[in-house]
């Protein structure tokens, strides 16, 4: 790819043959949704050999793709709402949160549909003033969850502590801790060490199988080992040394121990009680078990304080969902 301060162009190769337009873009770029990129080629800012297209045609592979800005929409701008924050801590400079499953951290850049029911909209309530290095859409945000991910999350009141707590995260001096379960029973314990880059496919995922890609480390140690008649999962307790999207879920997918729940990364979205294991069973025991989020939980973080300089830790167990999850899982079996 070769990058210039408002242009960006990239060559289509001989895999990306019958691909559209708009898929190839949307692959090509980072943290982009497909209608967004529809709104670029509409407003002919993508070219395709130095002319105008459509979203839908189909490449051939070798074409030069070039990118000019971005699409033209509306600033977005947070607005405070009266939405219910569990604060853990709280001083003049930072907050930490335990963010529940199913809230999004921020809206997209202008996406002005999606603007309500976020951390931030609640951050914003509750604190009012907030840090503005990432612009009026994220104020305070220096990390992020996954919607779907539980736990804790650090926040940033003013500028300076952000730009301290960003430079800690960028140097790997904070910790952080996940809890996961995951289907089989991988190795005791384990180092995933995989680039982690956008699924050219299906923009929506990441993948490790790519070329290139950001570097990602992520550990693992198996707390517990479970055998079900909706078959073995295992507990982890995960720490990563980078935060990438999807970081964890990709990782555990990469080694075939998706996490449960997942079925972005190819976990069931049901499961289902083998037909050997049901007259074995009390009659009560369900025959089939879903979970409407990932079983992933961000349990414990540690950093530097950026202003007393003290080594602060966080701890949260895991929310009353995914404990009753696990009563299920173990119910069933007996």
């Amino acid at each position: 790819m070769e990058t210039h301060p408002t242009l960006r162009s990239f060559h289509a190769t001989a895999e990306d043959a019958g691909r559209r337009l708009d898929q190839f873009v949307t692959s090509s770029l980072e943290n982009i949704s497909r209608a967004r990129v529809q709104e670029l080629i509409e407003q002919d800012k993508v070219r395709v050999n130095g002319a105008s297209a459509r979203a839908s045609l189909k490449l051939r592979g070798g074409e030069l793709i070039e990118i000019a800005g971005e699409a033209e929409r509306p600033p977005l701008k947070a607005f405070p709402e009266d939405i219910p924050l569990a604060v853990v801590y709280e001083d003049e400079d930072l907050a930490v949160i335990n963010k529940p499953a199913g809230m999004m951290v921020h809206a997209g850049a202008g996406d002005q549909d999606r603007n309500r029911g976020t951390l931030v909209n609640a951050l914003l309530y509750r604190f009012g003033q907030l840090s503005g290095l990432n612009g009026d859409a994220r104020p305070g945000i220096v990390h992020r969850l996954d919607k779907q991910t539980s736990g804790l999350i650090l926040i940033a009141k003013n500028d300076e502590v952000h730009r301290k707590l960003a430079a800690q995260f960028a140097s790997r001096q904070v910790r952080k801790k996940y809890v996961a379960l995951v289907t089989g029973w991988p190795a005791e314990k384990g180092t995933i060490d995989a680039k982690i880059s956008r699924d050219r496919l299906r923009p929506t995922r990441m993948t490790t199988r790519r070329a290139g890609g950001r570097a990602a480390i992520s550990h693992w140690r198996v707390t517990r080992k479970l055998e079900t008649p909706f078959g073995r999962f295992a507990l982890l307790e995960i720490d990563i040394e980078t935060g990438r999207t999807h970081q964890i879920r990709v990782h555990l997918a990469s080694i075939h121990h998706p996490v449960v729940g997942d079925s972005l990364y190819g976990a069931p979205g049901v499961l289902r009680a083998q037909a050997s294991d049901r007259a074995a069973r009390r009659s009560s025991a369900p025959e089939q078990l879903s979970l409407n989020r990932n079983f992933l939980h961000a349990a414990a973080l540690e950093f530097i304080h950026p202003r007393s300089r003290e080594r602060m830790r966080f701890e949260r167990s895991l929310p009353d969902d995914l404990q009753n999850f696990l009563k299920r899982l173990e119910f069933s079996h007996g």
